[in-house]
């Protein structure tokens, strides 16, 4: 099987292609600076040879994007934006196009999609569609937008042998450095990874060993088109999640931070208060329905397989 993985250089390309060569697959790397074997370069934006892997392969997964771990300036939201529109557009006509297209074509989206909100979870049937939530920034709106316009890319492209699922993927957990976990360890084991301006926002995550067990279940799942929510079946207030993840750690205490605390600290990080202030409460509901199983489905289970990573890497 021959897969080939559109801005497989980031956090979850570089944990997909692991795992998926790990396991004999051949991929192919679509990536702005080739530097390895098994890397094409492309721009995101334009056809180019590259095209020539899309043709006869088997399986297309687009990752592509600007990170959103950034300031939310109006050049970045313009270029998180244009990364995602862009090269979903143009994998789609690439796949169009091709004498031999592939049978799956997998496009990034994000849980992020679902409104801010604490009273019940947001599955694919009956979630809620963010970006006009009262009481939140408006600029988290454009978040919502986003998303939108990511997902429509892939819907409007003319792909008629090839099956489209968009990946509503919640916070991939990984002990690789740089990543999500890998900040939020890093808070705890500082003392710091206390309640955020009370905690009670939710938080959506995925192990990345189900992450990738997902994706190959998806893969082989024929019956499957449309959006399907990557997320584990338990998120949890913010409050909880880093208790769980300090006791994991061996932390017992944690600092809490204040809404203007963590906005100083979002600014430090040269990063946004959505990231910590959005309730993101997302659960899995197509692929329960179909029979997938968790391996890591609860948090405190998650955590200490994660942290064990973390110590013997």
């Amino acid at each position: 099987m021959k897969v080939v993985i559109a801005g497989g250089t980031g956090q979850v390309g570089t944990i997909l292609r692991r795992a998926l060569t790990a396991t004999d697959r051949e991929v192919v790397v679509l990536t702005r600076h080739p530097v390895r074997a098994g890397e094409v370069g492309w721009d995101g934006r334009t056809p180019g040879p590259w095209v020539k892997e899309v043709d006869g392969c088997d399986v297309v997964v687009n990752l592509a994007g600007r990170s959103v771990s950034c300031r939310y300036t109006e050049a970045n939201l313009r270029e998180m934006m244009d990364s995602r529109v862009d090269s979903a557009r143009v994998v789609g006509e690439a796949i169009g196009a091709a004498r031999r297209p592939p049978r799956v074509w997998l496009q990034m989206s994000t849980a992020t999609i679902y409104a801010h909100r604490f009273d019940a979870p947001n599955d694919e049937q009956t979630g809620i569609i963010g970006g006009a939530e009262p009481h939140v920034p408006g600029y988290w709106g454009f978040s919502v937008d986003i998303a939108r316009c990511w997902e429509q890319a892939q819907r409007e492209a003319s792909t008629p042998e090839t099956r489209k699922v968009a990946l509503r993927s919640a916070m991939v957990m990984s002990p690789d450095r740089g990543g999500v976990f890998d900040v939020l360890l890093w808070l705890a084991r500082l003392g710091l990874g206390g309640p955020v301006a009370g905690g009670a926002q939710y938080i959506s995550w995925i192990h990345d060993r189900d992450f990738v067990r997902a994706v190959e279940f998806l893969i082989d799942r024929d019956d499957l088109t449309g959006a399907v929510n990557l997320a584990a079946p338990e998120p949890l207030p913010q409050r909880e999640f880093m208790r769980v993840l300090r006791k994991a750690w061996g932390r017992p205490a944690g600092l809490p931070a204040t809404k203007w605390m963590a906005e100083i600290g979002a600014f430090a990080l040269r990063s946004d208060t959505e990231l910590l202030l959005k309730s993101r409460r997302v659960v899995p509901g197509r692929l329960l329905e179909s029979g997938f199983s968790f391996t890591y489905g609860h948090w405190p289970r998650a955590a200490a397989e994660l942290v064990h990573r973390v110590r013997h890497r």
